[in-house]
């Protein structure tokens, strides 16, 4: 089975105990869980016995030993996580109205992940066959853009798959305003690319979507997964146009429904692709592909039923129970 490596951020998210149409005069509190998109894919990916690798830097402080130890916990190698002084861990303030959709307050930057460079990656980290997932939080100042655009590149000329998951935050960029040139930089480093419906929307700008998308596959990328919240999830590629049904629920909180996911695609990849690495006809199986978003569905599914991302991400035993 190939390694899943997950880079970027890890931070913890403070979970609001009221609802957005509650009274605002009931008491407000906030609990703590470990989150971060690429921590959150990790360990999505290490819940369902794939092997996981985070990749990323903590602060030497009370969150940063809290997210390494769940991190730990959870099954994830945590032997490429630093810890410095030189900046706090990142936290994010969450909210949430009454269907489970959540906004966030970030306290990013300065932020201890942001201080990550080429020289604090593991010697030899991708001599072996991996996929490596990254998102564009990774690219919202100069120095972590070019660290993760300069891995993406280095992975790709050592053989490794690379999943791209756009996850836009808007008010993580200066001003609020993403770079969209940079961002489908990255998003054209991919193999495997995910997106939502609003992501694709902001980015295609007044492109044509169906004009935006062959501008990707014309670029690289082999398959392009565009998530909908609870409505169809479309597949797109040279040859392939397909649509799975997510299964219907009530959420709770929606925190780590797209890193679940992610989370679960990739652990049906690296599934599929075993030891001796990436198989290179893998985004021609259309059969597979539909059976992976089935189960990237019914991962995104269970994690919004429960709150907090780390905690609510399923196992394979979840989601035999979720078959019934």
């Amino acid at each position: 089975m190939t390694t899943v490596i997950s880079f970027g951020e890890a931070l913890v998210d403070m979970l609001s105990s009221r609802l957005s149409d509650d009274d605002p005069r009931v008491t407000e509190t906030f609990t703590p869980y470990a989150g971060g998109a690429p921590a959150n894919v990790a360990v999505a990916c290490a819940r369902l016995g794939v092997p996981s690798r985070f990749l990323g830097m903590l602060g030497q402080d009370h969150f940063g030993d809290f997210l390494a130890a769940e991190l730990a916990a959870h099954g994830v190698d945590t032997s490429g996580v630093v810890r410095t002084a030189e900046a706090r861990t990142a936290l994010a303030f969450v909210y949430r109205d009454a269907q489970g959709e959540r906004s966030f307050d970030f306290y990013r930057p300065p932020a201890a992940d942001l201080l990550y460079r080429l020289k604090h990656l593991p010697a030899g980290v991708f001599s072996s066959p991996a996929i490596l997932h990254l998102c564009s939080n990774g690219l919202t100042e100069p120095k972590i853009a070019d660290t993760t655009l300069a891995m993406a590149e280095m992975a790709r000329r050592a053989g490794c798959l690379i999943s791209v998951d756009a996850n836009l935050r808007h008010n993580l960029w200066p001003g609020g305003d993403v770079d969209i040139s940079l961002v489908t930089r990255l998003l054209d480093s991919a193999d495997l690319l995910k997106l939502s419906r609003d992501e694709l929307d902001t980015l295609r700008a007044d492109h044509p979507q169906d004009a935006w998308l062959a501008e990707r596959l014309a670029a690289g990328v082999k398959i392009a997964v565009i998530t909908d919240g609870p409505g169809e999830v479309a597949l797109k590629g040279v040859d392939l146009d397909d649509q799975v049904t997510p299964p219907s629920i009530q959420a709770v909180d929606t925190t780590g429904g797209g890193d679940a996911f992610i989370g679960g695609l990739l652990a049906e990849l690296a599934d599929y692709t075993g030891a001796s690495g990436i198989d290179a006809e893998w985004h021609h199986d259309a059969d597979f592909l539909a059976r992976a978003v089935d189960t990237a569905c019914r991962c995104g599914a269970h994690a919004v039923t429960l709150p907090g991302a780390y905690a609510s991400l399923p196992t394979r035993e979840d989601l035999a129970r979720s078959r019934g």
